[in-house]
């Protein structure tokens, strides 16, 4: 194998020197089209024809010389601009005094390898004999400028490169091409498609366009501008529905299926070119940068129907990327005409943005641009429009009605002002106004029997005790503070004390009356006015001591209580330390229990008028409404538990009244005649 390979080479070798020293080209050399040699030659490629006639070659024979057709009227100007360009340059006294310009312009044709084949054609010459010497001479060339696309220009740079011969390019903007490592010698006049992408980008989202279709061509060009373009886009949040890509050269079936997605859519010299800085005579500034660019700047035009129904194009912009970056792009948005000349600018989104109070879910499936908007749920907020989440508002605020500000959360407490809090108050003036007109009845007829019956001075302290507890229920009403809530319990359990050591003191009378009443028994004068007073006093003493030292180690307290609802404060007493608050429920029970089993055991006295049954039925009450306020209170949310508290001090208090002292007003205002002490100790 290694035999017939050092053979083939011999064999190319021989077939293409003629001695040692002399090469001969196997083919004949490609000559330019234009040509005009002086000092300093210029090589220019350019496609004056726009393609080749393509042939499939067998290998087997020597190819046919490339035919190129189609004449591009566009190129030859290219080419004609370089020559009169060149000349002006030989006529001036002040730009290349005492030095001459000359070109070689080639044809391209439209092809990369008819671009590689001139550009080895500018650097080589079109000598049909190459000696030793030829490869020490400085290219024949000095410069290239060409081509005007991108692929050719990428053959062309990458294959001149090494050498160092600058390849100047009037319309090759592939942002590949900016690449140093890859083309050291490669310059633009025409900003790289790095720039045009980010215009474009920046163009869609001054627009508010989200949801776009991108065509391209199936080039270098094409491939990398939208490229370039989609990645930019996605910084900016904008998605690609659709990405075709075209050649000139597509079928007509190949053209009208793209068309059907779109309808479906939504050296020296090379050390004097890089630093280049000069100013035209418009003004505009001319340099390449570190990757051999010059300043992008586009003119934005709209197409508008001119009067005679052609169309004509107006200036409505520009993108210059010298300028800041918020002046980057400046449009004149009120001078443009849109489709059926209108002046609205067209709307192109997969979605609506979302307002404030809502945020954005994304379609499953689709892209980031497609998305549904979900409310923000209670609590929580978004005051921004197409906002990606929600946040929620701190723990003293609340979302508004519309989800896109957090205000303060309502403060509730039980009010004097609502319909609840006036019943309940109005409930506790009856109750002690009821108090003092019973109090003032039998001050009237405090020398009645049944006024005196029973000891009247209890009478009158149990009515007195009554009014303060209707009139305690009022400090549960109205917004907490600080003294209101260390009253309303301590207010409530003293009277409630004294209230029912009446009650028990009355019992009690009951029981020693009819025990008097027996042969030989005294007992009456272990249980006279006096002892009576003291039970009262230190019953309700021992409820003052425990109420001192609640209020003394853990008082009760406004607080913000968050736990029932979201949406709303509870401003409530707390209890502070929930011994105190039990000991004083617990001692006003146990006097209650008391009561209850002592009247209970009276209930059967003879006697026409045996107060003992009445404070029995009073205290059933009184423990019946006591017992279902325990888990109603505990139950009950925010303000209801005041209101069930003030319902259970109204209920017992109205109980006690009502059965203890109804009866007695019935005889003492309807029925006087049964007001005689016959009457009162008569036996049934």
């Amino acid at each position: 194998m290694a035999k017939r390979t050092v053979s083939l080479l011999l064999l190319l070798l021989y077939g293409a020197c003629v001695t040692a020293q002399v090469c001969r080209m196997l083919s004949h050399p490609v000559l330019p089209l234009f040509s005009n040699e002086r000092d300093i030659n210029i090589g220019a490629v350019f496609s004056l024809h726009g393609s080749v006639v393509l042939k499939i070659y067998p290998f087997t024979s020597k190819p046919e010389p490339t035919k190129c057709i189609s004449l591009n009227l566009r190129e030859f100007k290219f080419a004609q601009t370089l020559i009169f360009a060149i000349e002006e340059i030989n006529n001036s006294t002040q730009l290349l005094p005492g030095v001459t310009l000359g070109y070689k312009i080639y044809d391209a044709c439209g092809s990369v390898s008819q671009t590689v084949l001139s550009s080895m054609a500018l650097m080589n010459g079109y000598e049909e004999t190459l000696h030793d010497e030829s490869c020490t001479k400085p290219p024949f060339v000095h410069a290239i400028v060409g081509e005007s696309s991108s692929s050719p220009t990428i053959g062309m740079a990458s294959l001149v490169g090494p050498f160092s011969i600058p390849v100047i390019s009037h319309f090759a903007t592939c942002a590949c091409m900016s690449d140093r490592k890859r083309f050291p010698s490669f310059f633009r006049t025409i900003p790289s498609d790095y720039y045009q992408s980010k215009a474009l980008a920046q163009l869609v989202k001054h627009f508010g366009w989200t949801w776009v279709g991108t065509v391209r061509s199936r080039n270098d060009y094409g491939n990398n501008g939208i490229a370039a373009f989609e990645k930019m886009a996605e910084q900016e949040r904008i998605c690609i529905e659709y990405s075709e890509a075209i050649f000139r050269t597509d079928s007509q079936e190949q053209l009208l299926k793209t068309l059907e997605v779109i309808k479906k859519a939504t050296a020296r010299v090379l050390e004097y070119i890089r630093d280049v800085n000069f100013t035209v005579k418009t003004g505009e500034n001319i340099f390449f940068d570190a990757s051999g660019d010059p300043v992008a700047k586009y003119d934005l035009v709209n197409w508008q129907p001119a009067e005679d129904g052609s169309l004509q194009f107006k200036l409505v912009g520009v993108y210059d990327s010298s300028l800041p970056s918020e002046t980057l792009l400046q449009v004149d948005q009120e001078n443009m005409v849109w489709a059926e000349n209108s002046n609205q600018v067209l709307v192109s989104v997969c979605s609506e943005s979302c307002p404030p109070g809502t945020r954005k879910a994304v379609q499953k499936g689709r892209p980031v641009c497609c998305y549904d908007c979900i409310p923000c749920a209670d609590g929580e907020i978004s005051n921004e429009t197409d906002s990606s989440d929600c946040f929620p508002c701190d723990l003293e605020y609340w979302s508004n009605e519309n989800r896109n500000r957090c205000v303060l959360k309502v403060i509730e407490f039980l009010s004097y002002t609502e319909i609840m809090g006036i019943v309940l108050s109005i409930c506790s003036v009856i109750g002690a106004l009821l108090s003092k007109m019973v109090s003032f009845v039998f001050y009237l007829k405090k020398e009645t029997p049944i006024v005196r019956a029973n000891n009247s001075e209890l009478s009158f302290l149990l009515l007195f005790s009554l009014a303060l507890c209707f009139l305690c229920s009022l400090t549960f009403i109205g917004r907490p503070t600080e003294w209101s809530c260390m009253l309303r319990h301590t207010a409530f359990g003293i009277t409630f004390v004294l209230c029912i050591s009446c009650v028990l003191g009355k019992t009690i009378v009951v029981l020693m009356a009819f025990k008097a009443t027996l042969p030989g028994s005294n007992v009456m004068k272990w249980f006279g006015p006096v002892q009576q007073r003291l039970s009262v006093v230190s019953l309700t003493l021992i409820q003052v001591i425990i109420c001192v030292l609640w209020l003394t180690i853990s008082p009760p307290f406004p607080h913000n209580n968050m736990n029932y609802y979201r949406e709303k404060i509870i401003l409530e007493c707390h209890v502070g330390s929930d011994v105190g608050f039990w000991a004083v429920l617990g001692y006003i029970g146990l006097l209650s229990i008391l009561c209850f089993v002592l009247a209970f055991l009276a209930r059967k006295l003879p006697d026409n008028f045996n107060e003992a049954k009445f404070i029995t039925f009073s205290m059933l009450i009184f423990c019946a409404v006591w017992i279902t306020f325990i888990p109603a209170y505990i139950s009950s949310p925010g303000k209801f538990t005041v209101a069930m508290e003030i319902f259970a001090i109204l209920a017992s208090s109205f109980g006690l009244l009502f059965c203890i002292f109804a009866p007695k007003c019935y005889i003492i205002l309807l029925k006087p005649e049964q007001n005689t002490k016959k009457n009162m100790i008569g036996k049934t």
